[in-house]
């Protein structure tokens, strides 16, 4: 039996499936990932197999003369990256075990920011540790998506 991955967008607007095996799986340093990221670097993962959408369909956005970059509507996660007709590749952080997945190639390294490479450096600052952050943390409610597909979300249409 083929193995699959699972995930989608932060509000669950958009869900999707894909077949595994993984291809690939990397992450890349390029100016205009970080800007449609909004982020120090874009993380990828590329499959052979086409993505099924099962809730939902990403927005696109023509990021250049031949890529097309996909998000959620609602909520704005990004999730795609396609270049002309090839599949998409899939923001890593979209799926819902994004641990089950590796990357092992960088692209654009002369444009990696200072930061990568040196996270173990930086200083650890766990959340919850002061009664003002235990307090804030208490009253939050999270409309965020599980990291699961559901019948519907949010829970009884609340939002």
């Amino acid at each position: 039996m083929s193995d699959f991955y699972t995930g989608g967008c932060q509000c669950g607007a958009v869900r999707y499936r894909v077949a595994g095996p993984l291809r690939h799986a990397s992450i890349c340093n390029c100016r205009m990932c970080q800007k449609a990221l909004g982020n120090v670097f874009g993380a990828w993962a590329e499959f052979d197999a086409p993505v099924q959408w099962t809730r939902g369909r990403p927005s696109l956005f023509r990021s250049s003369l031949k890529v097309q970059r996909g998000f959620c509507n609602q909520c704005g996660t990004p999730l795609t990256y396609q270049w002309g007709d090839n599949t998409p590749a899939i923001t890593i952080g979209s799926f819902d075990r994004p641990n089950r997945i590796v990357p092992t190639g960088e692209l654009a390294r002369d444009n990696r920011h200072p930061v990568v490479g040196h996270a173990d450096e930086l200083t650890a600052e766990p959340l919850g540790t002061t009664d003002e952050e235990r307090d804030i943390l208490a009253i939050l409610r999270s409309f965020q998506h599980p990291d699961q597909d559901t019948e519907t979300w949010p829970p009884g249409g609340e939002r």
